[in-house]
This record gives C-alpha cells, structure tokens and sequence, in this order.
C-alpha cells in the first residue's frame, strides 16, 4: 500500500493527458450514441466495479431511455500495476436472459477483462451486448481479448494511466481528470 507521501509524488511527477472538461465532451458524445441506438432496447447497463463506477455514474444521467443498472465485479488488477488472472467477486443480480446489455468499464487496455464479461453476459443468454468504456490504449489486445469497444470516450497513448475511475495501486480513482503515470511510478 502506497504512502501519502509516495502517492504525492506519484502525482506530482503524472502528466495530464485529458482534463475534466475533455472528459466530459467524450462522456456527452458517448451519451448521445448510446442513447440513439439503445433507447428502444430497455438496456440493463452493467457497471464493472471499482473502475466503471465513475463512467456509468455519468452515464446514467445523460442517457435517455428506460434502463436498469446492476454491476459486475471481475477483476485482473487486484490493487496491481500489471493484470493475472480474472477473479470473479460478484455476479449481476438482474436476469439477462432475452436482454440488451451494455458493459460500462473505465479502460481497455489488454481486453481480457471486457471479453470475459461479454463472453458471461452471451452465456447468461443476453440478447445483445454492448461495451463502453471511457478510455480505449492505444496497445496491441492480448491474445482472447476483446480488440474494440462498441462506445469510447478517449484513446491514450499506451501508459500506465489513473484517475476518471482508474486506479494507481487502490487510490486515485478519483482525480478529476486522466493522468500518466511518470515511468519510475510504474
């Protein structure tokens, strides 16, 4: 667990790459797509926890449509820099079966994760699925990986990057903004 100490040197050494109002425009922009294509679907919107957390709260007032929200807790990070193994820590509660759902997480990076969820959801026998996520990196997918998201705020340069939802080590999820992480950070 990093210090205080260690995690204002962290930010103080990030590089912004997006700020708060850009974010915005992107999460607008997305709003608008996703509200034109899944308004008559009565789409659940599937949070993937911690890191969605912030996209699908800024979602949900922007979109247009009779919905309902649940979430899904999957994760590769597990506090990390670097992902392993998905661990599953919780399942939606509302049946898929026959529904649209849209998976709303902060990033695709390697895309294991979202492919994962995507691959539960078609089991679970949903209709359609979907994916959003704010930021898409600008990397090469890891083999199985999901290579595109249906709805993307921003692309990044391929970094270690925090704020908006992600994290560094557990913390900074909350910056207002998307930062990257100095190299000696990571």
């Amino acid at each position: 667990m990093p210090t205080a100490a260690i995690l204002k040197q962290v930010t103080d050494r990030a590089t912004e790459l997006h700020s708060n109002k850009q974010i915005d425009e992107a999460i607008d922009n997305m709003a608008k797509k996703i509200t034109e294509e899944l308004q008559d679907l009565n789409p659940v919107i599937l949070c993937v926890m911690i890191g969605g957390v912030v996209l699908t709260g800024q979602l949900l007032t922007r979109l247009d449509c009779h919905l309902q929200v649940d979430y899904i807790h999957a994760t590769r990070y597990q506090g990390k820099t670097v992902g392993s193994n998905l661990v599953w820590l919780h399942e939606p509660k509302i049946d898929l079966q026959n529904r649209t759902v849209l998976v709303v997480d902060d990033i695709l990076d390697g895309g294991i994760t979202l492919s994962e969820i995507i691959q539960f959801c078609q089991n679970k026998g949903a209709r359609l699925v979907k994916s959003a996520v704010l930021v898409d990196k600008i990397t090469t997918r890891e083999k199985g990986g999901l290579a595109k998201a249906d709805y993307t705020g921003i692309r990044v340069e391929n970094r270690y990057v925090y704020g908006y939802g992600m994290d560094y080590k557990g913390y900074l999820r909350n910056a207002p903004g998307i930062y990257a992480v100095a190299p000696e950070d990571q």
